[in-house]
């Protein structure tokens, strides 16, 4: 976790875990159907070149997802009602709610980490609790 002091600005190091997991199960499968080996193999190329390219930034006031040094989008915290990592054993993903829209994202980083910084910038929608409808 790289962390700019100046602006308090937090990214999030790369993680290649679900990527070379997938990988592994394609590897695996291609005794059991080549087809769904070349589909597993294909999705964990992706991830892979995604985890490569994409980042994730924690300003003091929002979340910002980066391709290299170009800004993607920008989720101010303000905005969010709920967030959780999906699947404890093994996180693979991580979703967010917004006022208007939600949003899932693949685990490309590490997820200890995420939640660590998720706790410290949005503590009163943590996934513990509970929303009123």
């Amino acid at each position: 976790m790289t962390t700019n002091s100046e602006a308090g600005t937090i990214e999030l190091p790369p993680s290649y875990r679900l990527s070379l997991g997938i990988l592994a199960i394609a590897f695996l499968c291609l005794l059991l159907s080549p087809w769904l080996s070349l589909i597993l193999a294909l999705l964990g190329l992706f991830l892979f070149f995604q985890t490569l390219a994409i980042r994730l930034r924690f300003t003091p006031t929002a979340l910002e997802v980066y391709r290299g040094d170009r800004r993607l989008r920008q989720f101010p915290y303000q905005d969010w009602q709920h967030w959780e990592i999906f699947w404890a054993p093994v996180p693979i993903l991580f979703y967010f709610r917004e006022v208007n829209s939600i949003h899932f994202l693949p685990i490309l980083f590490n997820p200890l980490q995420l939640r660590t910084v998720l706790e410290q910038h949005c503590p009163q929608i943590n996934a513990t609790q509970k929303q009123p409808e």
